[in-house]
C-alpha cells in the first residue's frame, strides 16, 4: 500500500494529552521542551497538528491563542510554536499547516505572529507583514537598589499581586494590549511563580509583571508599565525574587529599557520579526508595553 504524501496527512486538534508530543517536537528541533510553557498555551488556547506516519509523535504541530470578541470570531489571533519534525523538515508539511489554520481555521480574522528569520519567508508567502521587531535577551541579572521606597507623592510602589488586584490588571491589561485576554491574565497566578503589581502615591495601577518558570531560566513576561522607571522598577524587584538566569523579549523601540538591562548582564540572543495580517500592526497602546507573555501567544 502506498504511504499517503506528507501534505495530504489529516491536521487535527491537539489535546492537553499531547502535551508530552508536543515537547518532544520542541526537543525534536533543538528546542527546550518548554512542558510548563506548552501547558498554558494548549490550555488557554487551541492547537494544532500533524500526527507523524512514522507513528513516532508529532509531524508538525502550532498553537492559537485568541483575543476578544468571541472564540469563533476573535478579534485578534496570535500563532505560535510552528514546529515541524527534523526528518520531515522542507517537505511542505509546515506550510499546509499555516496555511489550513490561517486560510481556513482563522480565515478573515487580524493575525500576528513571531518569527524567526528561518520562518519569515514562509508568513511573507502567506500575507503577512512585518510591523514590528523583539530582541531576545538572556542573562543573570545583577541587582541594584532600589529607587523607590513606599508609597507616596511621585513615588512607585511595588508589591505582590493579591486576588482583589486581578480585576484591575485586566482593566490596564486590556487598554494597553488593545483587546480582552481575560483568559490568559487569569491563569498568571497559577502559571507564574511571582506576579507583581506597580503603583503611584495615590493607588492607581501602573504596571504590572510576571516571573514564570521555563527549563533552568525565569521569563519576565508580560511587562506592562507606564513609563522606563516603572518597568526597571518591576524587572529589579522580579529578578530580587530568583537565582536563575532572567530571559525576556522587548520591543526594540523602548532602547533605553534594552541598554539598562544590558548593563545588568543579560546579553543579546536573537531577534524575531513582529508580523501582523489584516492588520497594520498590533492594536493598544506600545508605548506601555515591554514584553509579552510570551512570543508564542502575542
Amino acid at each position: 500500500m502506498t504511504p499517503p504524501q506528507l501534505t495530504d496527512l489529516p491536521i487535527r486538534a491537539l489535546a492537553m494529552d499531547d502535551l508530552l508530543r508536543c515537547a518532544d517536537l520542541s526537543e525534536d528541533r533543538g528546542w527546550p521542551r518548554e512542558e510548563h510553557k506548552w501547558g498554558l498555551l494548549l490550555a488557554a488556547g487551541d492547537g494544532y497538528g500533524i500526527d507523524a506516519p512514522d507513528g513516532r509523535g508529532l509531524a508538525a504541530a502550532c498553537v492559537v491563542t485568541r483575543y476578544g470578541g468571541s472564540p469563533a470570531a476573535p478579534e485578534l489571533a496570535a500563532i505560535g510554536m510552528v514546529l515541524v519534525a527534523d526528518r520531515y523538515a522542507r517537505q511542505g508539511i509546515g506550510r499546509r499547516l499555516m496555511t489550513h489554520v490561517c486560510d481556513h481555521v482563522l480565515k478573515g480574522i487580524a493575525l500576528t505572529l513571531h518569527a524567526t528569520p528561518y520562518g519569515r519567508p514562509l508568513y511573507e508567502e502567506l500575507g503577512f507583514d512585518t510591523t514590528g521587531r523583539a530582541e531576545m535577551l538572556r542573562g543573570t541579572f545583577r541587582t541594584e537598589p532600589p529607587t523607590t521606597r513606599g508609597p507616596g507623592p511621585g513615588t512607585t510602589s511595588i508589591r505582590p499581586a493579591g486576588a482583589e488586584d486581578i480585576g484591575r490588571i485586566i482593566g490596564l491589561d486590556t487598554e494597553v494590549f488593545g483587546t480582552d485576554r481575560t483568559h490568559m491574565i487569569t491563569r498568571l497566578p497559577a502559571f507564574a511563580d511571582r506576579l507583581l503589581v506597580a503603583e503611584d502615591g495615590s493607588g492607581e495601577l501602573i504596571g504590572y509583571a510576571a516571573l514564570w518558570p521555563n527549563m533552568e531560566t525565569h521569563v519576565i513576561g508580560p511587562l506592562i508599565a507606564r513609563d522606563t522607571l516603572v518597568a526597571q522598577s518591576l524587572v529589579t524587584a522580579l529578578a530580587a525574587t530568583t537565582e536563575r538566569p532572567l530571559r525576556t523579549d522587548v520591543d526594540v523601540r523602548h532602547e533605553e529599557l534594552l541598554a539598562w538591562l544590558k548593563d545588568r548582564g543579560l546579553d543579546s540572543i536573537a531577534f524575531n520579526a513582529v508580523m501582523t495580517r489584516d492588520i497594520p500592526g498590533l492594536p493598544g497602546d506600545w508605548a506601555r508595553r515591554w514584553a509579552p507573555l510570551t512570543v508564542a501567544a502575542g
